[in-house]
């Protein structure tokens, strides 16, 4: 009886259990309906607002470039601050509310109008008149609209075709200046800011635009930035070119930088330095999300990004050394070009390297122009990697080695300098040495540049017979094979420096002729850059390795304070390949470039710096040029073949542990034959003199010239 009652009062319990958790379900479920329904009726607008907001991430301010600096940390690209007036335009805006505000903002500042053409005329004309715009179009033109011959939109054009010249003339001055305001609000996208004037705000206006930015709708002001260039024009077009806010990202690359999260309307690098350094150099602007609604309004911003000025780039040039190879190479084309066999020379150029590291010391070059009767020297910096002449015999080092390399030169090889005769008696091409020079072997061919040896080299590497007055049969593979060696040396191939469009010379084409081939081995066939020169010469300072140009050592983050801040880059020297030669094949040519500046009969003797140990190899080559001097009876332009010497110099100092390499390179600096090379061999003298003493200076506490510009600002603060 006991258990019967047990097992009851068990039923009994569980069932009253489930009651209480349904009723607590049911009171649970009662107040979440009540509080959908309240939510739904009472605030359902709301949230369905709140819904059809969307979401727009924009750059909204302005970041500065990364300044650029050379290797002793002395500025030589910085940012200018400029105070800058912006329109934003929202997606919602109408012309006539952009108009209102141009209206606005033209009484309180200055605009140029200059840069306003003929359809920003019509276009303002057509929105301020509207009653004489509709006057425009005809019954006609709206009947065809209606039989579907014409799209509405097209009722548009035929207004602008048909407003006439004394309509245009209507707009007066006044109306000029709010149209040039209100093209530059239309020139950005929505929620892009855009430049509406940073060049000439006065501290009036932006005081009074400041005061007046309730009253615009859009308008704000904020500081913008412009390159400066320290020293001016040195190194100018190696800096390279920023666009404007005007011209934006080019339209040949846009699609490329809008993928890179650019804006249209942004400043980019569009050349060297700052086109190369791009990623680097450009500032991370500030971005800010938009929050907008279905109509476009403006509901609030949230900053994402603060945004950072671009990091910064430390080069490997000397800018103090820079302005001193500059001086040179201007006094020796004033001081050449005036000369009666100078008439034809334009220009000249140096390049530095430092022959360990890759590192490039100095790029000059300067072309000389006849202005108002005066002689006018330009920049031409860009010619050191992207014009290329005739090298002459300042490859002569690479052509031994060449030989040493396919095994037909051996230390202390002797071939008999004798001029070569190719042809018959009757008809040949003389190929000789200035002078007949005997039995020699690679150093006194090195010394007094001897060409016939140069082509034995080249003969034997082709395994051709040479026969006196005879046909000479040259196997046109023979060229790839002597190419081959020199790129070696950088000759004919791309050398690596950090800027682009470089120029790997021009490489001659017609193989028909054997004489093509000799003159090779010299050369007066083939056209190598400056650069070019430079790594050639310094692959034979270094003992056998070509090392890539280097224009920018470091990149630094951007500091805020005084002082750069801390390595983000660094650039470590980069070998591009080694000679497939011996120690000992390359301390010959060494020893060759020895002679050439210490040697009884060495082609450079006369240099006065020799206390520098100088090495190197002298080059002259003949180049032509054509002036049209009149037409044929067929009306075709008639030549006069001028026959001109290019003077070129390679060198290093000092030789027995080489700090600086040089190449230079004086097209058509003379059409005297029996004068040669003087010209460069002063540029390289002072080059070098140049440099060793900058260096002194340096060593006993000469000022950097970052401290001796801020010395004569304060001197002039103090006066």
């Amino acid at each position: 009886m006991t258990n019967q009652k047990q097992k009851k009062k068990k039923k009994n319990y569980v069932p009253s259990r489930l009651n209480l958790l349904f009723f607590a379900v049911f009171l649970l479920f009662s107040a979440l309906i009540l509080r959908l329904g309240f939510v739904q009726i009472v605030f359902g607008e709301d949230y369905r607002k709140e819904v059809d907001r969307t979401e727009n991430v924009t750059v909204n301010t302005l970041a500065p470039r990364g300044k650029i600096l050379d290797r002793y940390e002395n500025v030589v690209v910085d940012n200018t601050p400029l105070n800058a007036i912006t329109y934003t335009r929202m997606q919602s805006t109408t012309a006539q509310e952009q108009l209102e505000v141009a209206k606005k903002l033209s009484e309180v500042i200055t605009m140029d109008t200059e840069k306003i053409q003929e359809r920003d005329r019509k276009d303002y004309w057509i929105l301020t008149r509207p009653d004489e715009a509709a006057a425009l179009i005809t019954d006609e033109d709206r009947k065809k609209v209606a039989d579907g011959e014409i799209e509405e939109s097209e009722l548009y054009n035929l207004q602008l075709e048909r407003i006439t010249e004394s309509q245009i003339a209507e707009i007066t001055p006044e109306e000029e200046e709010v149209l040039a305001i209100f093209r530059e609000f239309n020139k950005g996208y929505s929620l892009t800011p855009q430049i509406v004037k940073n060049q000439d705000v006065t501290a009036k206006e932006f005081a009074m635009v400041s005061e007046m930015l309730g009253d615009l709708p859009g308008v704000d002001i904020t500081t913008d930035f412009v390159r400066d260039y320290v020293y001016e024009n040195t190194l100018r077009s190696i800096f390279g070119k920023v666009s404007t806010s005007e011209t934006g990202i080019p339209s040949e690359r846009i699609d490329e930088f809008l993928a890179r999260g650019y804006s249209r309307n942004d400043r980019i690098g569009i050349s060297q330095i700052e086109a190369q350094y791009e990623n680097v150099l450009q500032g991370q602007k500030a971005r800010v999300r938009n929050v907008t609604d279905t109509a476009g309004n403006l509901l609030h911003q949230e900053k994402v990004f603060d945004g950072s000025r671009g990091k910064d780039l430390i080069l490997s040039i000397d800018m103090e050394f820079q302005q001193r190879v500059e001086e040179i190479l201007t006094d020796a084309l004033l001081r050449t070009k005036p000369k009666p066999e100078a008439r034809y020379l334009d220009r000249a150029f140096v390049v530095v390297m430092d022959p360990k590291t890759g590192e490039v010391l100095s790029l000059a070059g300067k072309q000389i122009v006849l202005e108002d009767g005066k002689y006018e020297v330009l920049d031409n910096a860009l010619g050191t990697f992207q014009e290329a002449y005739e090298p002459g015999s300042t490859v002569k080092g690479a052509s031994v080695l060449a030989g040493m390399e396919h095994g037909v030169v051996h230390p202390n090889k002797y071939y008999f300098d004798t001029p070569f005769y190719i042809g018959s008696r009757e008809n040949f091409t003389r190929k000789a040495s200035y002078v007949n020079m005997g039995t020699i072997n690679e150093l006194t061919a090195l010394e007094r540049s001897s060409n016939v040896y140069m082509f034995n080299i080249a003969l034997d590497i082709a395994k051709a017979n040479y026969r006196p007055y005879n046909p000479l049969f040259i196997d046109p593979n023979a060229y790839d094979v002597f190419r081959k060696s020199f790129a070696q040396f950088g000759l004919g191939v791309e050398t690596g420096i950090d800027l682009p469009r470089e120029s790997t010379g021009v490489i001659g084409t017609d193989r028909s002729l054997p004489g093509k081939y000799l003159d090779l081995s010299i050369g007066q066939y083939d056209n190598y850059t400056t650069l070019q020169l430079a790594q050639y010469v310094s692959t034979i300072a270094n003992g056998g390795y070509r090392m890539k140009p280097q224009l920018v050592r470091e990149i630094r983050e951007p500091s805020q304070e005084e002082g750069l801040g801390a390595v983000a880059r660094g650039f470590k020297p980069e070998v591009l390949n080694r000679l497939e030669v011996t120690d000992d094949q390359i301390r010959r040519v060494q020893e060759g470039f020895i002679r050439v500046y210490h040697g009884t009969a060495g082609t450079a003797r006369g240099s006065k710096v020799k206390k520098y140990k100088p090495a190197g190899k002298s080059g002259t080559a003949e180049s032509p040029i054509f002036n049209v001097i009149g037409e044929d009876a067929d009306g075709n332009p008639r030549y006069e073949k001028i026959e001109t010497l290019n003077f070129n110099l390679v060198g290093y100092a000092p030789y027995d542990n080489p700090e600086m390499a040089f190449a230079i390179v004086v097209p058509k600096a003379s059409t005297n034959f029996s004068v040669t090379g003087g010209v460069t061999t002063e540029i390289g003298d002072a080059v070098m003199e140049a440099y060793f003493d900058l260096k002194q200076k340096r060593a006993n506490g000469q000022p950097s010239l970052e401290e001796q510009r801020e010395e004569e600002e304060n001197e002039e603060e103090t006066e």
